[in-house]
């Protein structure tokens, strides 16, 4: 079996191909989340806050517009789509982690006490798992709105989200020009 760079026979993409996808996933979400713990959230205002979230969400809408285009383009859009995901989930979450940090440092009633990068990652994650353990708990109604917030948008990501990017894959595998190969002539 070779590394090509091009689709095997079965027009699959080379292992080769798959490896670098997948580390390039990971070496985005690893990016994302070494920024994430470099930003200094304890000496943000609220103003900070939610215009960091309110732009963040918008160029989440941008990069997913664009993640679609290049996954329906792309010559393996399975392999794209991922590559997209390993982006796209971690700063969604992430951006509502630094929320989080922000507004207990702020106020440390929102959520009964001050977050540190680590918990405010973790209840984004329950939240987003909708797994609510109930070890942190947003207090106050404007944490409660922000979490409420991050439920619907969660809501739209795994049902819309979901639906547009597997979309993106078939309407890609679509547009692929059917393999001709000697492989599969020979029947």
């Amino acid at each position: 079996m070779t590394d090509n760079v091009g689709p095997g026979s079965d027009g699959r993409p080379p292992n080769r191909m798959i490896a670098w996808s997948l580390l390039r996933a990971a070496g985005s979400s690893a990016v994302l989340v070494a920024i994430y713990y470099l930003l200094p959230l304890d000496h943000s205002s609220l103003w900070f806050a939610v215009t960091t979230l309110v732009i963040g969400l918008v160029a989440l809408i941008a990069l997913i517009a664009f993640q679609v285009r290049s996954i329906v383009r792309s010559p393996f859009p399975g392999l794209r789509a991922v590559e997209a995901l390993g982006t796209s989930v971690p700063l969604f979450l992430l951006l509502f982690a630094s929320t989080y940090v922000v507004m207990a440092t702020l106020s440390a009633s929102s959520f009964g006490g001050h977050l540190t990068h680590t918990d405010g990652l973790y209840f984004t994650v329950t939240v987003f798992a909708t797994v609510g353990f109930g070890d942190i708990t947003a207090k106050t109604e404007g944490a409660r709105l922000v979490v409420t917030g991050q439920m619907i948008i969660d809501l739209i990501i795994i049902g819309i989200g979901a639906r547009v990017i597997f979309g993106a894959v078939t309407r890609g595998r679509q547009r692929r020009p059917e393999d001709t190969s000697p492989a599969q002539s020979s029947e």
